[in-house]
């Protein structure tokens, strides 16, 4: 009898125990495996920061669980990006190529363009097809900033891999539709096996019943208080001391009523110092690391939730998946402009605000746009006019169909 089974080589630059392998990657590998034969194995790649890697026992607990579900875990040690990756990669490509080889490799599937990178070298040695998932500007994004100089190696690297993966790959996934215009104008490449797939939400875990945990609400003292939740990072792509100025406004207006749910593993000292500089007071921050698994009834103690994603160009191509998680839970969200499609999509559904300057007066304004849409909420059943949106724009059925087509389809 025939064997049809195709193995399939996905590539993260991601740490095993960042929420974009565990809700932006795991989810879609399972989608995945749906659209392949019977008997096909998945091999994800991470590559493990110290802070963040998994210990022995960990990893032997980990790699057991993914097995049993027809995935088979690489863990490579990451390198910030530059001369000593490079000459790790070496080491690198040689294991993955032992890997796409003897484990008889039939797809290369990578996140993001970084990991492209690696993915559109390993293609080009074996000549195995190239998948480009969630693609998006990276080297300009890390120009914009500022992370990376434009005459900085890095950027001038990355971005030459960009344009050369964009044209070797068999099919590109990225998250808005106005990528195809990008790749065109910047890496002069017509795409044509292109797709768009959203960050899409696991609607089982951020759904109805995780919302205002009755012991959460408790423990927090979070009975009559209006919450703003913010569930990231700060720094890089993300504004830091414009939240807590925000926050500042935020207190002000809701006096001791108002409250910021900050889930981060961002440092706890730098984070109390921008509030301190801002003037928040102790009362109004709390400040949880929580495993990711318990996020959802984290968000879903918030009145409102902020994205603060600094409004540089090459943002409009990403795709925030807090953005579909806040909305899940029905929150009304507080953006910066043009982010991806959502700060159009929140602007014309009326289901939060855009912060268009970072000052007082537009905080005060933004403000002012959330609590009319809290005190009419059920008047206007605005959590539910949330979630209809996050079913529209954020379920995992575009990920079954875009996937069923490429599996089923292209690269049958």
């Amino acid at each position: 009898m025939k064997n049809n089974a195709r193995n399939i080589l996905v590539v993260t630059y991601w740490t095993y125990k960042d929420a974009l392998i565990q809700a932006y990657t795991l989810p879609y590998l399972h989608i995945i495996q749906e659209h392949l034969p019977r008997g096909s194995k998945i091999y994800l790649v991470t590559f493990e920061q110290a802070h963040m890697k998994l210990n022995m026992n960990e990893k032997m607990q980990v790699k057991h669980r993914l097995r049993l579900q027809g995935i088979h875990l690489i863990t490579l040690q990451y390198m910030k990006f530059g001369p000593m990756a490079l000459a790790c990669w070496m080491l690198y490509f040689m294991r993955l190529i032992y890997t796409i080889i003897f484990k008889r490799i039939s797809v290369i599937h990578a996140w993001c363009t970084p990991a492209g990178s690696i993915a559109y070298v390993l293609s080009r040695i074996t000549r195995k097809p190239l998948v480009i998932d969630s693609y998006e500007p990276h080297a300009e994004a890390m120009i914009e900033n500022k992370s990376w100089k434009p005459d900085s190696y890095q950027f001038r690297l990355l971005f030459s891999l960009e344009k050369k993966m964009s044209k070797h790959a068999s099919v590109i996934i990225s998250a808005t539709n106005s990528m195809h215009d990008y790749a065109a104008n910047k890496y002069d490449v017509n795409l044509t096996n292109f797709f768009v797939k959203p960050a899409c939400v696991d609607f089982e875990n951020f759904s109805s019943d995780k919302i205002r945990n009755v012991d959460l609400v408790r423990q927090l003292k979070l009975d009559d208080k209006v919450t703003c939740v913010y569930a990231g990072k700060f720094g890089g792509i993300y504004l830091d001391r414009e939240v807590f100025d925000f926050f500042k406004v935020a207190q002000d207006y809701w006096k001791g009523r108002f409250r910021a749910l900050i889930l981060s593993g961002h440092n706890r000292e730098e984070l109390l110092r921008w509030a301190s500089e801002a003037g928040i007071s102790k009362d109004s921050l709390i400040i949880k690391l929580v495993p990711h698994s318990d996020v959802a009834e984290f968000i879903g103690l918030g009145d409102f939730a902020i994205t603060p994603v600094k409004p540089i160009p090459t943002k409009k191509y990403c795709t925030p998946i807090k953005d579909g998680e806040y909305w899940a839970l029905g929150l009304p969200v507080v953006i910066t402009p043009d982010i991806s499609e959502d700060s159009d999509i929140i602007m014309k559904k009326n289901i939060g605000a855009v912060i268009n300057e970072f000052n007082q007066e537009e905080y005060l304004r933004v403000c002012k746009i959330i609590d009319d849409m809290l005190v009419n909420k059920n008047e206007r059943k605005l959590n539910t006019e949330i979630m209809n949106v996050a079913s529209q724009y954020r379920d995992f059925r575009i990920a079954h169909e875009v996937y069923e087509q490429v599996y089923g389809n292209i690269l049958k």
